[in-house]
């Protein structure tokens, strides 16, 4: 392993006179010195990576990687910020990643989604990609082991919970490992520059419902045409210029199209929040981190009272509830089913308390996972 590399003491403009191009020479050295450092952290890694192999233990440990970034947050002197730290490190943790194997990770695809964007933001981009035509393929290609990870929406700040991924986790052996939270801003794409001629806006039908107050006022006569993605929106938007899609400015351009409109979505504030899942016997259930969040599905008798009871233990033993959504159990007897997000780990024994007595009160109960809160 290469020497450690002195670090520079840095010295601002005005307390050394310099000029711009000794100040240029100057981040040409630093970048060479965190270029060997990061080469440094390198060869750790992959000597970490070969204690794991021999151990059996996960390459990708979330909650580890949570507490490293928490820890260089506390740790940060400034001036650079908090909040561009955790995507700094991400990148750099997947580039070690992948030094053994790019990790593979399924999405709803073509290149250019959200949900692109968001498994890039979680992993970093040092991944082998895995799109998928929908959100069921995300799940299957996952758990027939194509992919090591999925990444699949579960609820937007807007439009509320995805239903079709709360549905798939009722027949799934994949658990949730993380989360991750995206601002998503929608754009107006076309292959022309102005409004005028749109006759078709093509989008995810969550997207279109995001943006449904923008179009009225500005394309009240266009056709909202439901696609598989808001990628595919965009794909489409290439091909005729009767057509414009809804998409991120990064499938702008990876599809060589213009933003005619930026940011139409509704809510400035837009956020879907993203779920990681993988099988349990490849990767585990996270250690707990220290703000972490619990997920389970549950059912309970239809008698009155029910759902009082269930939700008893939870105040009994102080476990905070940070989601309760309901969903039509199919049964045919208006029955339903809930899905509940907790506020902490199943290994902290007030959080163990209270599942095993919730558990005693449910005609169905399945936890789809433990994992470190997106905080960054």
């Amino acid at each position: 392993m290469a020497d450690p590399v002195p670090t520079t003491s840095c010295v601002t403009a005005s307390e050394s006179g310099a000029d711009l191009g000794s100040l240029r020479v100057r981040i040409d050295a630093l970048d060479r010195q965190l270029l060997a450092l990061l080469n440094q952290r390198a060869e750790l890694a992959q000597h970490v990576g070969e204690i794991k192999k021999r151990e059996g233990s996960p390459v990708f440990r979330p909650e580890r990687e949570a507490q490293v970034i928490d820890g260089l947050k506390a740790a940060n002197p400034g001036p650079l910020r908090a909040e561009s730290v955790a995507p700094i490190w991400r990148e750099i943790m997947s580039a070690c990643r992948s030094l053994e194997a790019p990790t593979r990770v399924a999405y709803l695809g073509p290149a250019g989604t959200f949900s692109e964007e968001a498994a890039f933001g979680f992993f970093g981009s040092s991944i082998a990609g895995v799109p998928g035509v929908n959100i069921d393929e995300v799940f299957r290609a996952t758990a027939a082991g194509a992919a090591d990870f999925g990444v699949v929406p579960v609820e937007n700040s807007t439009e509320g919970m995805v239903a079709r991924s709360l549905d798939l986790f009722l027949t799934t052996p994949l658990m949730i490992v993380g989360e991750t939270s995206l601002m998503v801003r929608h754009n107006l794409l076309r292959k022309r520059t102005e409004l005028a001629g749109i006759e078709v806006v093509c989008a995810h039908p969550q997207a279109l419902a995001q943006c449904q107050g923008w179009l009225s006022q500005h394309l009240p006569d266009a056709e909202r045409r439901p696609v598989s993605s808001n990628a595919e929106g965009a794909r489409l938007a290439t091909q005729d210029e009767r057509v414009a899609g809804i998409a991120s400015a990064r499938a702008a351009s990876t599809y060589g199209v213009h933003v005619v409109a930026p940011a139409i979505q509704d809510d400035a504030h837009n956020r879907t929040r993203f779920v990681i899942v993988a099988l349990p016997e490849q990767h585990p259930q996270p250690q707990p981190s220290g703000h972490d969040c619990t997920s389970l599905v549950v059912s309970v008798a239809n008698r009155p009272g029910a759902v009082h009871d269930m939700l008893v233990p939870l105040k009994r033993h102080g476990v905070s509830m940070t989601r309760f959504e309901s969903r039509p159990a199919r049964s045919g007897q208006w029955e339903y089913l809930f899905y509940i997000d907790l506020a902490g780990h199943p290994e902290q024994p007030h959080v163990a308390a209270a599942l095993n007595e919730l558990r005693a009160q449910c005609s169905f109960f399945k936890l789809l996972g433990a994992y470190p809160l997106d905080t960054h």
